[in-house]
This record gives C-alpha cells, structure tokens and sequence, in this order.
C-alpha cells in the first residue's frame, strides 16, 4: 500500500537506494516502512506547511506487537519498544493488513 501525498513528503529525506516498502496515511500525519527504516510524518499547524519527521531505525527496535481490528474496532494498532526511545505506537484503519506489517519489521530487525 503506497499511499501517494504521504510518499511525496517523506521521498526527499530518503538515503541513496532507500525504497518505500509500506506507506499509509491517518489524515495529514503518516508512516512509511521503508527497507531501512521506518518513517514518522507528524504534519503541523493550521496550513500543513510545517512538517516533523521521525526516523525509527529496524535495528533499535526491542519489540513489537500488532493488534488486528475486532467486531466492535474501528481501527488497528502496531506498538514496537525501541532501544533509548521507548514505545511508539500507530494507529491504522480497519482495512491494513498489521500483520504483515509484523512480517515487514521481523524481516529488517533480523536482517
């Protein structure tokens, strides 16, 4: 899933050879999984101008879990433990695949 306004954003801060591998938005914020690394877009203010990224090397990651969407869940959830950083966790509409996205992780923090 490459969702494109996000790839936009985040494409010119990517190393030499990096690739999208995943990409999702949740309104104007997003994440990408690259094959490095996995990418945090926080979009600031009212006009959207002002952009915060956040890098979160497979490497540093201790931990993770996914939470499918249930009956009743409108959404579902990613919780990965960094080392020196703690825990981040992502939303996701009730259509993404997380576990996948646990394939995704396992792969790179192995690699």
């Amino acid at each position: 899933n490459l969702d494109g306004s996000v790839a936009r954003d985040i494409a010119p801060i990517l190393l030499a050879g990096e690739k999208f591998q995943y990409v999702y938005s949740g309104g104007r914020d997003g994440v990408a999984f690259t094959d490095k690394r996995i990418i945090a877009l926080n979009v600031q203010g009212l006009t959207g101008s002002k952009k915060d990224f956040t890098s979160l090397p497979y490497n540093k990651i201790q931990a993770f879990s996914v939470e499918t969407a249930g009956t009743f869940d409108r959404d579902a959830e990613l919780e990965i433990w960094f080392s020196g950083l703690g825990k981040v966790k992502f939303e996701f509409s009730r259509g993404v695949d997380v576990s996948e996205l646990a394939r995704v992780i396992y792969y790179y923090m192995n690699k």
